[in-house]
């Protein structure tokens, strides 16, 4: 059986049991006399013919014991089904106890015990065999939702750091010269054109050019030579 199933039906048992456990109370335990009408201080002082307010007889320990019921179900706990279970069979057994003592025995139907005492007692073992019966929480899945996650030796990934990064410079010995420093300067103010009259200058172009040597000096075509001298 999976753990959802016995989930399940662990849990249809512990509601059965923690209803029956509350309606005991409202049914006869000895002679007649209901549930109600017995004090939570006799079942440890001893019985007495005293009555009780609903508030302060067998009942408040039935609720107790529904209300851990249900919270153990919605959680699926086994501790908390198994504690509303001891609390239910803890009363009864007192009280049983309590009531020998008084009367000198204890008979089941008729004077003797009711059906408020023997709902009470199946629905404590109800709620028992439902906490063994529950699978409980997966270790598993709460290991994971504590620890987030986890790598393939078991340990938690280090937190990203993410925020804190900071560049504090090259590493030592690395090149501190930046990628394109080499890349000569394209754009800009082309170089300036010099004259014939500007040392070093030919009237052809090109910056600190020097004058063709071995021949006749060059003349500007817009002179009326045009070329070098023959």
């Amino acid at each position: 059986m999976t753990g959802v199933l016995r989930n399940m039906f662990g849990s249809v048992l512990a509601l059965i049991g923690a209803l029956a456990s509350v309606w005991s109370a409202f049914r006869p335990w000895y002679n007649g006399r209901t549930g109600t009408d017995i004090r939570l201080q006799d079942v440890f002082q001893g019985i007495t013919t005293h009555g009780a307010s609903e508030l302060t007889s067998l009942l408040l320990p039935m609720c107790v014991a529904a209300l851990l019921t249900v919270v153990g179900v919605l959680l699926r706990s086994r501790l908390l089904v198994a504690l509303a279970g001891v609390l239910v069979l803890v009363f009864t057994i007192l009280w049983m106890v309590r009531q020998a003592q008084a009367s000198g025995d204890l008979t089941a139907g008729g004077p003797g015990l009711g059906s408020g005492a023997a709902l009470a007692t199946g629905g404590g073992l109800l709620l028992l065999l439902a906490a063994l019966s529950m699978s409980g929480r997966s270790l598993r899945r709460s290991r994971h939702r504590r620890g987030g996650r986890r790598g393939h030796e078991g340990a938690p990934y280090p937190p990203e750091p993410y925020g804190d990064t900071h560049y504090s410079g090259p590493a030592h010995g690395a090149s501190t010269e930046r990628y394109g420093d080499d890349i000569p300067e394209v754009y800009g103010e082309p170089p300036r054109r010099p004259s014939p009259e500007e040392p070093g200058g030919d009237g052809i172009g090109g910056p600190g050019r020097p004058p063709t040597s071995g021949g006749p000096p060059w003349r500007d075509p817009g002179e009326g030579g045009g070329g070098r001298e023959p």
